[in-house]
């Protein structure tokens, strides 16, 4: 993995992004046909400047790429999610409520 690249590491359960300051992370686990994200981490130093949006929006191409739906457990992925309204499809409509979408 390069530094800048989001990878999909499935052995831990998460896409991550090397950055200089550490290490950025989507946790997910399979739910189904589904892919579930439980949460997101950014190195405090890059808090604010698009790391966890670049990060999220690589792995839901990626979720999207494979024909899956997500469910965004995740505050930052539904959030996200809330503000690129592109990526509410991959939200099964029936979950779309709970989350406030």
């Amino acid at each position: 993995m390069t530094q800048n690249e989001v990878h999909d590491n499935r052995e831990a359960g998460r896409y991550e992004l090397q950055t200089p300051q550490g290490l950025a992370f989507a946790e997910y686990r399979p739910a189904g046909p589904a892919v579930m994200f439980t949460h997101t981490e950014v190195p405090e130093a890059l808090e604010g400047q698009g790391i966890g949006s670049r990060l999220v929006k690589a792995a839901l191409d990626d979720v999207q790429a494979q024909g899956r739906k997500v469910i965004p457990m995740c505050p930052f992925v539904a959030a996200f999610i809330g503000q690129h309204p592109e990526y509410l499809e991959l939200v099964d409509p029936a979950q779309r409520g709970a989350l406030g979408m």
